[in-house]
């Protein structure tokens, strides 16, 4: 079996790691930026180079690119993919990226799944890379309509080599709406957040809460505005319940109102707790 690899960062140089340290999978890769080539080379993470020729040798591709740039990479390569193969992009959106994917699968003969790894870092590239990055992770996968299911098994088991535990299968448009709460809307908060002036003499005054809500500020500006702009109606309709669920909070205060204070927290309160009971029954 052979792998390749589009995009040494941190999720696509995890992938490197973990397929190269725990398979006997061939692992090929591409990076623009030679540096982080030749680190995943010194570190024996991948075992050659994907090229326009090894291309052709690939069971599983992965493309661990921003969003618009797995597209056009997908655009400018789809021919030399061989056919068979399978395509996972591991894109933070998916409205604008498996669309054009899913046509391109179908016009070149490959198949294509559309994909985001739910694990990563408050740091990004390659240096950061961690061959156990998905263990007991997480896969979304958003297929085509009426895709195979024995493709979708086939996905499964690769994923599992690299040490995914779970799957969900949804559509790019629900796969949006809810990433927009679980994680868009979490940097966002995070990031604002930080810019207290408090921030800078937390020191000694802070514990848990504060660095679980700060880890996340540590953010790629560049990757997340892209994702962010190519998801922004439900990142915007996220972001207004936020701010008005925030305002009932601060006109509590402001009126020095115990009681819809207390009730505002034990709304959010039993709210959190018949979440994780409804979890604890799932699992």
């Amino acid at each position: 079996m052979t792998v390749g690899i589009v995009g040494l960062g941190l999720i696509g140089g995890s992938l490197a790691k973990a397929f190269k340290f725990n398979t006997e999978y061939t692992v090929l890769a591409h990076d623009i930026d030679e540096v982080s080539y030749k680190r995943a080379v010194l570190v024996n993470a991948v075992d050659g180079k994907l090229t326009e020729e090894t291309l052709q040798d690939c069971d599983f591709l992965f493309v661990a690119l921003y969003p618009q740039a797995s597209v056009e990479y997908m655009q400018k390569n789809a021919h030399l993919i061989k056919k068979g193969a399978i395509v996972v992009d591991c894109c933070g959106v998916k409205e604008c990226v498996c669309p054009p994917l899913f046509e391109l699968a179908e016009k070149h003969g490959f198949h294509y799944v559309g994909g985001h790894p739910m694990a990563g870092r408050q740091f990004s590239g390659f240096r950061y890379a961690q061959e156990n990055l998905f263990r007991g992770a997480c896969m979304i996968l958003v297929p085509k309509p009426g895709e195979d299911i024995n493709l979708l098994e086939k996905v499964k088991k690769c994923l599992t080599r690299a040490g995914f535990a779970h799957v969900t299968i949804t559509t790019a448009e629900n796969h949006d709406e809810i990433i927009a709460y679980t994680s868009q809307l979490a940097h966002v908060v995070s990031n604002a957040y930080v810019k207290s002036p408090r921030a800078a003499v937390h020191k000694g005054f802070s514990a848990g809460s504060y660095k679980d809500l700060t880890r996340v500020a540590k953010l790629s500006e560049n990757m997340w505005t892209e994702l962010f702009l190519e998801n922004r109606g439900n990142l915007v309709s996220e972001l207004d319940f936020i701010i008005d669920s925030l305002t009932e909070y601060r006109d509590a205060l402001v009126e020095n109102d115990a009681e819809r204070l207390r009730s505002l927290l034990r709304e959010g309160r039993e709210r959190k707790e018949r979440i994780d009971e409804e979890w604890r029954e799932l699992e």
